[in-house]
């Protein structure tokens, strides 16, 4: 199975030189996608894990079954944002990778979403990766290599009936990564979306309202996880699971108003 990146202009080596296992910080460790990446990096081996997640004891024993580091952060917190960099950086002198998993949602008509959830998504989906990315990234720039992973949504792309707040961050997540591609393009830091439709996670009970579509069937948080670790060794920008969600958001941008004819038809 195929290892960690290899940086820009030395093929075959891990980011950092001969020798060095790259460090990959992980957030929403604690649940969901995020544990299914902890578990894949674990199985290929090759990377050292800094875990984080809220849940302090189910993060434990995810670091526990992986061999990860684990680094308990409420990112909605930005003291605990900072805190988080900090301590990744002291424990291991540097990160190679970043993938922003955590994430939460919210379900209802907006003109019922009470403002503390409104700031609440803003704050752990958009504003703790943005801010994360700026406290890690100069060290990545400066090593000339380095990934950025960050979960998006199929949401992000087209838009969702009574998930407005969540899809604003995870389209704003998307044009954060297309700006960054631009800026660091001659740096050997490379920026992937990974842009899931419906995930099997907890995730939807903990937004208060269950996944009740007959379409997009859910996918195992394994294949996403596939799709991070792929990133991670291509830095290929953009990945759907499953791949045929490419459809409906290329149908959103090419032909917009037949995509919403047929979103207000079918949901």
């Amino acid at each position: 199975m195929a290892g960690p990146p290899a940086p820009s202009g030395a093929p075959g080596t891990a980011p950092g030189g001969r020798g060095h296992r790259p460090v990959a910080l992980v957030t929403g460790a604690s649940s969901g996608i995020g544990t299914a990446v902890a578990e894949q990096l674990a199985a290929e081996g090759g990377w050292r894990l800094l875990l984080s997640g809220r849940d302090e004891d189910r993060l434990a024993r995810i670091a526990t079954r992986t061999g990860g580091v684990p680094l308990a952060a409420d990112l909605s917190d930005p003291r605990a944002r900072a805190r988080l960099a900090e301590e990744a950086l002291a424990h291991s002198g540097r990160v190679d990778a970043l993938v922003a998993g955590a994430g939460i949602g919210w379900a209802g008509p907006f003109t019922t979403m009470p403002a503390q959830d409104i700031d609440d998504v803003l704050a752990v989906n958009l504003n703790a990766t943005l801010h994360l990315v700026r406290l890690l990234l100069p060290g990545m720039v400066r090593q000339r290599s380095g990934r950025l992973v960050l979960i998006g949504s199929l949401a992000g792309s087209v838009g969702v009936r009574g998930e407005a707040v969540y899809a604003a961050t995870k389209a704003g997540l998307t044009a954060f990564a297309d700006s960054l591609r631009y800026e660091l393009a001659p740096s050997g830091v490379r920026v992937s979306m990974v842009l899931p439709g419906v995930v099997d996670t907890p995730f939807f009970q903990r937004r208060g309202a269950p996944y009740h579509r007959d379409r997009p069937r859910p996918v195992p948080a394994g294949h996403v996880a596939g799709a991070v670790c792929r990133a991670l060794r291509t830095g290929r920008p953009n990945a759907y699971v499953p791949s045929w969600l490419a459809l409906p958001a290329w149908l959103h941008g090419a032909a917009p108003g037949l995509f919403r004819t047929l979103a207000q038809r079918f949901g």
